[in-house]
């Protein structure tokens, strides 16, 4: 299995009929992921034992997976090693972990994975984008900010919404306009 690189992979994870991007962590040929108490991720992963890294290069859908949850006919459902799982269907590839929490914090768990099945579905180059780096960076440190509301993380994602506006193409842009839709939302608008 070799779709992800040595260091922090930003994938789609998805669990039960959830979905949310996350970072699946490579370090010495070992695969874990960092998973925030409370959230329904980590909820998924402690009870089911499995979670799907979803491979793809959708801005909007980062963004949307980051702040809201997709409806129960957005998942495609697969059998892996006698578990079913949920993935997405519009994906370049996905791999199937088995998950265990390795570590359990107060506001955080550790989980260990272990690659399960690995596919390959519509292989595509992409050049690099400094927009769509940025929504990624961005859509991150709203769900910090939104979280917290630290001044700091705040003129990050200013920064972020300057490269983007700057470097991305009509679909950054697009997820650009949804995180600050979501932003403001949650009474935290946008400069």
């Amino acid at each position: 299995m070799g779709l992800l690189q040595e260091g922090i992979n930003e994938v789609i994870a998805t669990t039960w009929s959830n979905a949310a991007p996350m970072g699946i962590i490579l370090r010495d040929g070992a695969y874990r992921m960092v998973l925030f108490r409370g959230s329904h991720t980590a909820m998924n992963v402690e009870r089911w034992g499995w979670v799907v890294a979803n491979i793809v290069h959708d801005p909007v859908l980062f963004v949307k997976t980051a702040f809201d949850d997709l409806p129960q006919s957005a998942f495609v459902e697969e059998e892996v090693e006698g578990f079913l799982v949920h993935r997405l269907p519009e994906v370049e590839a996905w791999i199937a972990f088995d998950a265990a929490i390795e570590h359990s914090a107060r506001e955080s768990m550790t989980a260990i994975l272990s690659p399960m099945k690995e596919m390959t579905l519509s292989p595509v180059i992409h050049p690099v984008n400094r927009g769509y780096n940025s929504v990624i960076e961005a859509a991150v440190h709203g769900t910090r900010y939104l979280w917290n509301r630290d001044p700091e993380i705040r003129k990050l994602i200013d920064h972020h919404r300057s490269i983007i506006r700057r470097c991305g193409g009509p679909k950054e842009l697009e997820a650009l306009e949804m995180l600050d839709g979501y932003l403001a939302k949650a009474g935290a608008s946008s400069s």
